[in-house]
């Protein structure tokens, strides 16, 4: 079979991307990601609309573009970074637990989460069930999933702790207790799947 490598993309596909990219990240931060409205994102970056449709679908797929770089952040240091939050060695040479892991996870995770709020609740809940159908999501549950292993049910166990990670249910606790209570509450119940 002949393996052929994926398409290079055009140069003015290219530049339009990174044009829309940076324009629709300076109006979300100027104006909020509600307050701005694709037109305007076509506008600023110097495309037409139907470039921006056919390239990113809607806000929820260009707050999915936004994202990518700071998810891929977190997802290489899950995977291949220094402990405690990735596999490498901890403390003394000795490997991280579990519950380590875990709890490096829902810090790094309400960093991530907490630093783009609202991008990622736009990307969250663009259609019903939009935040399960990501590749984000899946990662994230199966990482989580793979540290409960020793549970009886660690997919459930997983979906449960993410369901208390999801932006819109962070954004309106927040409003509530406020980022501390809500980090420790997360550290808590990290601790007491591991327990």
């Amino acid at each position: 079979m002949l393996r052929t490598t994926p398409p290079r993309e055009r140069s003015d596909a290219a530049r339009n991307r990174a044009a829309v990219l940076e324009a629709a990240a300076a109006l979300f931060r100027d104006h909020g990601v509600e307050g701005v409205s694709m037109d305007a994102v076509a506008s600023a970056a110097g495309v037409g609309k139907g470039t921006l449709f056919r390239r990113f679908g809607d806000k929820a797929g260009l707050a999915t573009a936004l994202l990518d770089t700071q998810e891929g952040a977190l997802q290489e240091a899950i995977l291949f970074g220094p402990a405690p939050l990735g596999p490498g060695p901890g403390p003394a040479d000795a490997p991280p637990t579990a519950r380590d892991r875990l709890l490096a996870f829902v810090t790094a995770y309400l960093d991530y989460l907490l630093g783009h709020l609202d991008l990622v609740r736009v990307s969250e809940t663009a259609s019903p069930g939009a935040r399960y159908r990501i590749g984000a999501y899946r990662f994230w549950h199966r990482h989580v999933a793979l540290l409960l292993a020793g549970r009886p049910d660690p997919d459930a166990d997983a979906h449960a702790l993410l369901a208390t990670l999801a932006a819109e249910h962070v954004r309106a606790v927040v409003e509530d207790i406020g980022e501390d209570r809500l980090r420790a509450a997360s550290r808590r119940l990290a601790c007491a799947l591991t327990g």
